[in-house]
């Protein structure tokens, strides 16, 4: 198993994520390619302390841009959605 920081890379904070977060307390992270979920599982009890129900995950394609007259390609990168078990939570900005 690879080291937690380096399977979590970091956490997807837009405003589709957020009302998954509000509605049904998933929380979506940008993990390594590599990783399954039951990587990412443990991963995640071990660095925020939380019980994970369940672990979707998905394979974000890379999006094709244009600079000038070149063009180029995004790499692709991996989503996973983690669904926390009731009262657990993950903050992720502590403000007053």
């Amino acid at each position: 198993m690879m080291d937690p920081h380096h399977i979590i890379k970091r956490p997807i904070i837009t405003e589709k994520a957020n009302l998954k977060k509000e509605d049904a307390g998933h929380h979506v992270f940008e993990v390594a390619h590599q990783a399954n979920k039951v990587d990412i599982r443990r991963a995640i009890e071990e660095l925020f302390g939380v019980r994970v129900v369940a672990v979707r995950t998905s394979v974000m394609r890379g999006k094709n841009k244009r600079r000038g007259r070149m063009f180029g390609r995004t790499p692709n990168w991996k989503k996973a959605v983690v669904k926390l078990a009731q009262g657990d939570t993950i903050d992720f900005f502590e403000g007053a």
